[in-house]
């Protein structure tokens, strides 16, 4: 039986999204991700406990974290967790456990288009970031996106 290796966060950005370019200009970003779990203890006090997770984007979502995340960002993010095992420069075996996005949502309230000065007249997008749209259709294929059920 196969395992399930799966997460899902809601959360705000530590600091600004860390983007770097490997080997045949593979994008890759990391930033911290706060998620808070508010409770009620014993006696009636609400509790905020916040963790920390370290989240590695790649590729398209690495260089969209860039352009538009920021410190404080709210976003939904889906991924696999990934445990890294390294040496240290004195031989003690370290470890790092990170959140693999494959999926990300910008939560943020839509930015405001109307203010002073800006004269332009275009339309304002979803949660004031452009529309994205990929589009995963084998070339060549018959089906078109008119001919989804949804």
């Amino acid at each position: 039986m196969r395992g399930v290796n799966r997460v899902v966060l809601i959360g705000n950005l530590g600091k600004e999204p860390d983007l770097q370019h490997l080997e045949g200009n593979i994008a890759v970003a990391k930033f911290p991700l706060a998620t808070t779990e508010t409770y009620k203890d014993k006696s009636g006090t609400l509790v905020s406990q916040t963790e920390w997770h370290t989240v590695v984007l790649w590729r398209g979502l690495a260089d969209l974290a860039q352009r538009y995340l920021h410190k404080g960002s709210l976003i939904y993010l889906e991924g696999r967790i990934r445990t890294r095992t390294w040496e240290d420069k004195d031989k003690n075996r370290r470890f790092s456990t990170e959140i693999i996005g494959d999926n990300l949502v910008m939560l943020d309230k839509r930015k405001e288009h109307t203010e002073a000065g800006n004269g332009d007249n275009a339309a304002p997008e979803a949660n004031g970031f452009p529309d994205i749209t990929f589009d995963n259709t084998p070339p060549g294929s018959p089906l078109t996106k008119d001919d989804l059920p949804f």
